[in-house]
């Protein structure tokens, strides 16, 4: 298997002149413009006395920017921490202090609002948007201010492309920590090796396309889904991204791909079933489609001419999306099989950086999550029938929790398989079908990682909550409050009680990220009941 890092540098050395990274509507860079940035990056870390193995956090928005200090931090051999910019400051302090960084690459915008006290580790942060440094000690701002002009010396006449080779003698080693759970109680942050994406971006290769092409990167980057399937992997392989920089509207997201065209789409089921709302649904609403649906010598003729309007408006040229983060919605799946449109869901998870499941579309069942791409098994007397925990193997796999080896334990089986948490079941062929979640662990409609616990943690700290339960309900997220006593002896009419609900989910959704956002509180009058060990009993309250 080739390193990943060794398929970036043939990119380098055969297509120079090739855009790797651009801002849709804005600034781009081919791909030897990437490697003299990366070079230049290397210059300064070198220069501040950065050294290989230490953590390096990049918190920011998807950008060109973002991608090339992405690979410049990777190339280099530190550890590159991807933090998501939409939690709250602290808690991207406590993530980048968690992680031990020393460096942090993010918006001037998220800077201001952290404070510098809680990242005691760092030496340097570097503006994700523009040129320049925002803090620094005198080591750092000394480096940072002679690396051009070391980069001059070294390269009077410009970085060859052919020139550039990448230390690839570290297959085992550490190359990401990318963080899991949100920013309370014990942060998860999965430890992933050089081999385990050179793994996943050898398999996507292998059955999504080998071949460069054009994609349009709506996902975030810090998001192991979009980092490995959506970012790694298509600059690996020669593909030009387009960075959307921004949450992609419906309007927006068509635009971009109508003027891109590209071969592959890759996105999570918020984004297709906003998509298919806007695009396919008002179709398959008139009243024509109706009269000509019912009709089945007309059916199938007419789905089809509908598909191919669909995937004209599509670029023209798709010939895979890829739904993964969380379940497609049955109707809509269903709809664009009838239209012939190549959609398939995989599954995985960030410890498997992330693929687990996938099939092509010429294999995919519907309903299903695709085929194991290494060892899964169904923890069931009846596999086939009854749903068991989906545990699996492979190189793909991280290494463990950093500095959480307790989490580490609690996630592998004696014999070293993997524990997803995830109920599942696998016909005779090797398709998986997701039955649920064995733990509490929500996953919101943009593919995001909520837990329960954490958010509660916020609840909790309301005057006026005595224990709290939160849940998803028809895909919000809902908090159930028993308040403290002093609290319930004022709630005397309808309006009190409006009025503290709103209270408690007004407070609490400031300190929260905005993909765990409560929708709505309600107060309920009883205290929720326990096990034995005292834990509340959730499963009664779904």
């Amino acid at each position: 298997m080739k390193q990943y890092l060794k398929k970036l540098e043939e990119q380098i050395h055969t297509r120079p002149d090739v855009q790797a990274f651009c801002d849709y509507g804005g600034a781009s860079y081919t791909f030897a413009d990437v490697a003299s940035a990366i070079e230049l990056y290397h210059i300064f870390f070198a220069a501040a006395g950065i050294r290989k193995g230490q953590k390096i956090a990049l918190c920011a928005g998807s950008s060109a920017r973002w991608a090339i200090a992405f690979f410049a931090v990777n190339t280099y051999g530190a550890v590159i921490v991807p933090i998501l910019p939409n939690f709250t400051p602290e808690g991207i302090s406590q993530l980048t202090n968690h992680s031990d960084s020393i460096l942090l690459i993010t918006e001037p915008d998220i800077w201001k609002k952290m404070d510098p006290a809680a990242t005691p580790a760092l030496k340097g942060v570097i503006s994700a948007k523009a040129d320049n440094l925002l803090w620094g000690t005198e080591k750092v701002k000394s480096a940072w201010n002679s690396r051009k002009k070391l980069f001059a010396e070294l390269y009077p006449e410009g970085l060859d492309p052919q020139s550039v080779e990448y230390d690839l003698d570290n297959p085992m080693d550490l190359a990401i920590i990318n963080y899991t759970s949100g920013t309370s109680g014990d942060p998860k942050g999965v430890m992933l090796t050089y081999n385990a994406m050179s793994d996943i971006v050898e398999y996507c290769q292998q059955h999504i396309s080998s071949e460069p092409d054009r994609i349009v990167s709506n996902l975030p980057l810090a998001h192991m889904y979009g980092l490995g399937i959506e970012f790694v992997y298509p600059c690996c392989t020669g593909y030009t991204i387009y960075f959307l920089g921004r949450v992609p509207s419906p309007s927006l997201l068509l635009e971009a791909i109508k003027t891109v065209k590209p071969s592959l789409f890759i996105t999570v089921p918020l984004i297709i079933e906003k998509l298919y709302g806007s695009l396919i649904a008002p179709q398959l609403k008139t009243r024509s489609a109706k009269a000509l649906t019912s009709v089945p010598g007309l059916r199938l003729a007419f789905y089809n001419s509908l598909g191919k309007q669909i995937m004209q408006e599509l670029g023209g040229r798709l010939k895979m999306i890829i739904v993964g983060g969380a379940p497609l919605s049955f109707q809509v799946e269903s709809n664009l099989h009838k239209l012939g449109i190549p959609c398939v869901v995989g599954y995985g998870m960030t410890e498997a950086c992330p693929l687990i499941c996938f099939e092509s579309p010429d294999g995919y069942v519907a309903g299903s999550c695709g085929k194991p791409i290494h060892k899964v098994r169904i923890t069931s007397p009846d596999p086939e029938r009854i749903p068991g925990e989906i545990q699996t193997k492979g190189p793909n796999l991280f290494i463990g929790y950093y500095k959480n080896p307790q989490a580490d334990l609690d996630s592998r089986t004696y014999d070293g398989w993997f524990r997803t948490g995830d109920l599942g079941i696998m016909d005779e062929d090797g398709n998986v079908f997701i039955r649920g979640r064995i733990k509490a662990l929500i996953l919101s409609a943009s593919g995001q990682n909520i837990y329960p616990e954490e958010v509660e943690q916020v609840i909790s700290r309301n005057e006026h909550v005595q224990e709290c339960l939160v849940l998803s309900k028809n895909g919000k997220i809902v908090a159930l409050v028993y308040p403290t006593p002093a609290s319930a002896e004022t709630l005397t009419s309808e309006e009190a009680h409006s009025t503290m609900a709103e209270s408690i989910k007004n407070l609490a959704n400031e300190a929260l990220p905005q993909f765990s956002q409560i929708a709505s509180v309600e107060i309920v009058d009883v205290p929720f009941e326990r096990t034995a060990k005292g834990s509340i009993k959730r499963h009664l309250y779904q």
